[in-house]
Order: C-alpha cells, then sequence, then structure tokens
C-alpha cells in the first residue's frame, strides 16, 4: 500500500464507494468546501488502484479538521484507515497544528474505536435524530515533538 496527497478525482472515486457515505460526495462539493483552505487530500493506493482517502482542511492557524475519509469494501481490515488516520497526523504536526478534530455518527462504531484507540477524545455530542445518528465530535492535541518521528510515516 502506498499513501500520498492525491488529486480529489481519485479520493472521490473512493468515497463514492463507501456505503456509510449515503449521499456521496460531488467533486464540486469538495471544492466549495475546500476553497480558499489550506487542505489536505491523501490518497492510499493498492496495485495502483485508490482503496482509500482522508480529507481535511484548516479550521485556524491551529487547529486542522479531518473531514471526509473512508476505505473501499474491498480493501477493509487491511490497515488502510489507520495508515490515512497516521498520514494525516504526520502532516498535520509537521505543519505545525495544535489539534486535529474530527466528527462521526455513533453509528460509525469502528471509526469511533479507531479514533479511541490513536488518542482522539471526545469533546461534543451533537443530539440529532435517533442515537445512532448522534454526531461525535473528536479532538487530539498534536504533539509537535514527534513530528519528525510521524512524518516519516508519511514520506515512506
Amino acid at each position: 500500500m502506498e499513501i500520498r496527497a492525491g488529486h480529489l478525482e481519485d479520493a472521490a472515486t473512493v468515497l463514492n464507494s463507501v456505503p456509510e457515505l449515503d449521499a456521496g460526495v460531488s467533486l464540486e462539493q469538495c471544492h466549495v468546501r475546500l476553497a480558499g483552505r489550506t487542505a489536505l487530500v491523501l490518497v492510499a493506493y493498492q496495485n495502483g488502484e485508490p482503496v482509500g482517502a482522508k480529507i481535511g482542511y484548516a479550521t485556524s492557524q491551529t487547529q486542522f479538521y479531518s473531514w471526509l475519509g473512508g476505505v473501499t469494501k474491498a480493501a477493509r481490515g487491511q490497515g488502510v484507515a489507520k495508515a490515512l488516520l497516521k498520514a494525516q497526523e504526520a502532516w498535520v504536526a509537521a505543519s505545525g497544528y495544535q489539534t486535529l478534530a474530527v466528527k462521526s455518527r455513533n453509528r460509525f462504531t469502528a471509526m469511533v474505536c479507531m479514533l479511541m484507540r490513536h488518542g482522539y477524545q471526545m469533546v461534543a455530542v451533537e443530539q440529532k435524530g435517533q442515537p445512532a445518528d448522534y454526531r461525535l465530535y473528536f479532538e487530539k492535541q498534536i504533539n509537535k515533538c514527534t513530528a519528525s518521528e510521524k512524518i516519516s510515516v508519511f514520506f515512506s
């Protein structure tokens, strides 16, 4: 598997194959959301094919927001999501941000568990719809001291 800064087209291809993203994502939607922001588009490739993606952007000079991410069904269980998370953290640390924020829904238990295993803390809950649809807000403090250690994950 190779993870690299990718193109929105590849990221959208992956994200549109992720069943959890009910409405999918359009390139136009991505361009609108990222316009004028410092952004990072990561794509995981296996045998040259995009199998995972993670898109995020700066919300301030100190905080980066992980907006969208997902892995194709065929590539699940192979560490793709974890590798994308670590690569994003490495880039965020090397870029000088102090906090990495992410939102998930209660029904995405694999994502919630992965975030908690990797040091993210729940900071808020938005009760919207049924409990499975509650929005869970997480943050992780990014340690600048380990940026050089983490960045090797991204550039390897």
